[in-house]
C-alpha cells in the first residue's frame, strides 16, 4: 500500500516503467509470470535505460481476468494483451521494442500513401483491379464510425472469446493499448513493414475513429475489437483501403479484392489481421 492506502504496483512489473511505476496502483493479484527482456543485440536508443519490454504470465488466463486488468489500466498504466501460447519470439527474447514517443511522428494518411505508391510502382496494371474502385490513387483515411456499443464492454467480450483458446496475458506499460505494438517489440508484420511504429500509429487512429481496442497478438496476427465499425458499403470500402495498407495479406490472400473485403468487415465488431 502507498500513503493513500492504494495497492502499489507489484514489484514484478515496476521495472516496466522508467520511474518504477511511481503513483501507479494495481488491485488485481498477478499470477505466476516474469518480465520479458529485449534481444540484447537490438539497440535502437542506446541512451535510454535498458528495461524489460513487458511482463508475461506463465499460464493462460480467463477473459474475466483480462477484463479486470483492462479496467485497472487507468490506474496501473498496464495494458493487457492476450498472446498465443505456442513458441513465440517473446518466449525466447527475440523482440525489438521501441518507445511510445516515436509513434507521434507518424500518421495514417502518410503511411497509406507510402504503402500504396510502393505497391503500385511494383505491380502490373492488371493487378490494379485488386484496389478498385481506387486503383492507383490512394484515398484519404476514412471518416470515423458511429459507436454501436460500449468499447470496453465489447473488448471484454472479445477477450473472453480469445481466452477460450488458452492464452497467457502480457502486460505493457503504455498510456493506450495501441502503443503496446511498439513497446512490446511485436514483429508480426516484419515482412510487410520493417518497423512496427507506423503500424502502432494506425491502430492509435483506429482507437480514435472506430473505438478499437487491442485485445490479442500472435506470432504474425493481431486482434482488435471495434465498437464503431463501418456500416455502409461505401464507408466499409474506405476502411478496407486502410486495412489493405496496414495488412495487404488479409485482402490479397483472403477476400481477393477491396470490394469483397469491404463487405466482410461491414458492421463487424472484430478486426483480425495476419501477415504471411
Amino acid at each position: 500500500m502507498d500513503d493513500s492506502g492504494r495497492p502499489q504496483l507489484p514489484p514484478a512489473v515496476r521495472g516496466l516503467f522508467d520511474d518504477g511505476g511511481a503513483g501507479r496502483s494495481l488491485s488485481v493479484e498477478l499470477p505466476a509470470g516474469a518480465v520479458v527482456w529485449p534481444d540484447p543485440s537490438y539497440v535502437r536508443f542506446p541512451a535510454q535505460r535498458r528495461r524489460p519490454a513487458f511482463w508475461l504470465s506463465e499460464d493462460p488466463v480467463s477473459g474475466a481476468y483480462w477484463a479486470r486488468l483492462r479496467a485497472e489500466h487507468a490506474r496501473s498504466g498496464l495494458w493487457p494483451v492476450l498472446l498465443e501460447e505456442s513458441v513465440q519470439p517473446w518466449s525466447v527474447g527475440q523482440i525489438a521494442p521501441d518507445v511510445a514517443a516515436e509513434i507521434d511522428n507518424y500518421n495514417v494518411a502518410a503511411f497509406m500513401e507510402e504503402v500504396w505508391a510502393d505497391w503500385i510502382e511494383r505491380a502490373s496494371e492488371d493487378q490494379f483491379e485488386i484496389l478498385d474502385p481506387f486503383g492507383p490513387h490512394c484515398p484519404e483515411p476514412a471518416e470515423p464510425g458511429e459507436p454501436r456499443t460500449d468499447p470496453d464492454t465489447l473488448a471484454d467480450r472479445y477477450a473472453a472469446m480469445l481466452a477460450e483458446q488458452g492464452r497467457p496475458v502480457g502486460l505493457a506499460a503504455v498510456d493506450r493499448g495501441a502503443d503496446a505494438l511498439a513497446v512490446m517489440g511485436w514483429q508480426g508484420a516484419l515482412h510487410h513493414n520493417e518497423w512496427n511504429v507506423p503500424l502502432a500509429a494506425v491502430v492509435r487512429s483506429w482507437e480514435d475513429r472506430f473505438a478499437a481496442r487491442l485485445v490479442g497478438m500472435g506470432f504474425n496476427t493481431l486482434e482488435l475489437s471495434v465498437a464503431a465499425p463501418p456500416v455502409t458499403s461505401q464507408h466499409a470500402l474506405e476502411v478496407a483501403a486502410e486495412h489493405w495498407a496496414f495488412c495487404p495479406d488479409a485482402i490479397v490472400q483472403g477476400a481477393g479484392t477491396l470490394i469483397d473485403y469491404a463487405e466482410q468487415i461491414r458492421g463487424r465488431h472484430a478486426w483480425s489481421f495476419w501477415w504471411d
